[in-house]
């Protein structure tokens, strides 16, 4: 029934062949697992998908709603990266808790405000009605206008909300006590960078995190790997973004930028997977090696 679908998916996406022998084995089938929990849904049903940088929410992401559109499904789906607070007012954050909150991406970065109204409206939307969503174009590092928002039209069946901190726990303050890398060592050693970031994901993310009703996690082989898919990402998204796209990152300020993300990165490959409905684990490939939670 899909084969063809994911076909023209793989070819729209430029991923390897190969794709498809994952989409066939264990795509389609928690499609049809989430079509099944749609059905019996009365409100819109809220999907989680948490995984590291690199590791393929957003590949994953667009093809579950294709493969649900075919069943005439309405999909909204959108990143929590699109929630992040514009530039300006990262200078405002920095400015008033901590320098390390310019760089985008922690808890604490993010309206979760506006994520929570999103979220509220879609699941109160009726035929006719609409919302827009916002995006955030991470070439230039800000929000785009709100003339170039994404719009869900009609009542909503199913919200996917993906990100690198999809329901990710909280630390406890033990786990906070020891720099996690060179970054925290030398630009956090007061701890108040770390301390701010988990107390807003304690917070108000896990008000949002906590109407998550299925979760999917990709789990990568290790944090090391993740750095190596994250330069990947950087290289594709250097040869589709205009010659002005001033955020794009060397080598060097890769590895730093992404030290930020180290300390909850490692946190959810630990404790994300026994939390998670569907786990899919990932090869250095990229290929899913292995898959629980996808039995009826």
């Amino acid at each position: 029934m899909y084969s063809q679908l994911i076909h023209d998916f793989i070819e729209q996406e430029s991923l390897p062949e190969s794709y498809g022998q994952d989409a066939i084995k264990y795509f389609v089938p928690l499609a049809e697992k989430i079509a099944k929990l749609i059905l019996k849904s009365k409100q819109p049903l809220l999907l989680g998908i948490n995984g590291a940088q690199g590791t393929g929410k957003t590949t994953l992401t667009k093809l579950l709603v294709q493969l649900l559109e075919a069943r005439e499904f309405n999909i909204a789906s959108f990143s929590i990266d699109d929630f992040y607070f514009t530039k300006k007012e990262r200078q405002e954050l920095a400015a008033k808790e901590h320098p390390m909150l310019l760089t985008r991406g922690v808890p604490g970065t993010h309206d979760i405000a506006l994520l929570s109204e999103k979220l509220k409206s879609l699941c109160a939307q009726q035929p006719g009605q609409s919302v827009c969503l916002p995006r955030f174009d991470k070439a230039l590092d800000d929000r785009y206008s709100e003339s170039n928002w994404n719009r869900v039209n009609g009542r909503v069946d199913t919200i996917i909300l993906e990100g690198w901190c999809v329901a990710i726990p909280a630390q406890n303050s033990a786990q906070l006590e020891n720099p996690i890398n060179v970054l925290e060592a030398q630009e956090d050693s007061d701890k108040n960078w770390r301390r701010f970031v988990n107390s807003q994901l304690a917070g108000d993310y896990q008000s949002v995190f906590n109407q998550i009703q299925f979760l999917i996690m990709l789990k990568a082989p290790s944090y090391e790997q993740v750095f190596e898919w994250r330069k990947l990402q950087e290289e594709k998204l250097r040869k589709i973004s205009s010659l002005d796209a001033s955020a794009l990152m060397n080598e060097e300020q890769l590895e730093r930028f992404i030290q930020h993300y180290e300390r909850l990165t490692r946190h959810s490959l630990k404790f994300l997977p026994e939390k998670s409905d569907v786990l899919l684990v990932l090869d250095t490939n990229h290929h899913v090696a292995s898959a629980k939670g996808l039995g009826n």
